[in-house]
């Protein structure tokens, strides 16, 4: 399938990291993949009435004699298994930016057709240079064993580019989950230093309720006192006034009937002891009650806080889990890259031999053109054309290395420039 890359990692001008292809789509949409030979580019497909519209591929490979760039358009059906992949993946793009993408793809269509028409040319060239060797008597030399080994050369380094580009793609994942963890456990800390501010304060007031029911209960010991105190008081008055009055000569006088002061006591203790004891009964059932419901809360807390505790420790594990799967996607990476640079460095030199082994075939066609005196005036005719031809594809080379080059300064300096404004990105680009 074709590497996918969210566009998250699109940079505003359309420009992506070195080897690969970042371009934006019409209707607010973009997809990138790495433009490296034999590796298809998806671009220019819009979303309209729940459907895909268009769709065009980009193919770039390594020609005979410089890089051929071809293209081909397919509908919706061929790429809707691939594209189902991104599911997952924000695709939602701002409404201020759909003119900076209309730029953008207004200047891919720009470079296409530039690149179209440098085809033709260099289409025009091989076939000029094809009839000037066919009509030429050379040795005839069999390079296609150098083929295989390019081809080879070739299918490794793109097999390493999908593996760097899934790499990348892990890793992005993996630090997008981590930031979610991060978050989570930050919440869940601040939700478990509220419940234990709560339980403090409940701690308070546990303890208000304690010291009041200690007042209470030494003001039910003195009230207590004093009433044993009063009862004995009474005895003795009483002791007192039957020893007066045993001492003394009965006189009947005719007065009213005297109060009964043990009766009058009996009653006064009576209604005493019934405050007492209501007021002590309204006292434990209010304490009860505030006990029930400080148990309960504090049962409630306890629950929260020991749940609190058990999703951090899950946390906790599940970070340092994402932790190491991160580092082992880094050293996989970094292990990738070095590959890759291997290969690359590998290749480079196989290529600087084939260019040697070039370089001599020129020489040696040069040699027995200069042996050739006989047709004089039609050598030189030749070799004018030949001159030319080598002018115009030096050319054309050049304006191919000019748009890599300026291609490679747009990838490396993408990442810095992601939250410039549009029109920076373009002129840097």
């Amino acid at each position: 399938g074709l590497p996918l890359i969210s566009p998250r990692t699109l940079p505003a001008a359309g420009c992506g990291p070195p080897g690969r292809s970042s371009v934006p789509l019409e209707g607010g949409w973009g997809f990138s993949g790495y433009s490296l030979p034999g590796v298809p580019v998806l671009w220019g497909s819009s979303w309209i009435s729940g459907t895909w519209s268009s769709l065009h591929l980009l193919h770039i490979f390594g020609g005979g004699y410089g890089t051929h760039f071809s293209s081909a358009h397919g509908s919706s059906g061929a790429y809707v298994g691939s594209l189902g992949n991104v599911s997952g993946l924000d695709l939602r793009v701002d409404a201020n930016e759909k003119a900076t993408l209309q730029n953008l793809n207004d200047r891919l269509s720009s470079y296409l057709q530039k690149v179209h028409k440098l085809e033709k040319e260099n289409n025009q060239l091989e076939k000029q240079i094809r009839e000037w060797y066919e009509g030429r008597t050379v040795v005839a030399h069999d390079h296609s064993h150098y083929f295989a080994t390019i081809k080879e050369l070739q299918e490794q380094i793109q097999a390493a580019s999908s593996r760097n580009a899934k790499a990348v793609l892990s890793i992005d994942n993996a630090k997008l989950a981590a930031d979610d963890f991060k978050m989570k456990f930050e919440n869940e800390v601040s939700l478990r230093q509220a419940v234990e501010g709560d339980i403090a304060g409940l701690k308070r007031v546990l303890d208000e309720m304690n010291l009041l029911r200690m007042d209470l209960e030494s003001q039910y010991e003195s009230l207590k006192e004093e009433l044993i105190m009063l009862k004995k008081n009474h005895e003795e008055e009483l002791l007192l006034l039957r020893t007066q009055v045993g001492g003394q000569v009965n006189v009947s006088v005719d007065a009213a009937s005297s109060v009964d002061l043990n009766q009058v006591m009996s009653e006064i203790r009576e209604h005493y002891e019934a405050l007492i004891a209501k007021s002590r009964k309204d006292l434990e059932l209010w304490y009860q009650n505030k006990v029930t419901v400080v148990e309960q809360e504090v049962k409630v807390t306890s629950d929260t806080l020991m749940m609190s505790t058990t999703e951090i420790k899950d946390l906790k594990t599940t970070l340092q889990r994402l932790e190491i799967e991160l580092q082992s996607s880094l050293s996989m990476k970094a292990s990738l890259e070095g590959s890759l640079a291997e290969i690359q460095a590998r290749f480079s030199a196989q290529l600087a031999s084939l260019q040697a082994k070039v370089t001599s075939l020129e020489t040696q066609i040069s040699q027995i053109n200069a042996s050739i005196s006989i047709n004089k005036d039609e050598y030189s005719m030749l070799l004018d054309l030949k001159t030319r031809l080598e002018q115009e594809i030096a050319e054309y080379r050049r304006l191919l290395d000019g748009e890599d080059e300026s291609h490679h300064k747009g990838d490396h300096g993408a990442g810095d420039r992601r939250g410039r404004k549009g029109g920076s990105d373009q002129q840097e680009c």
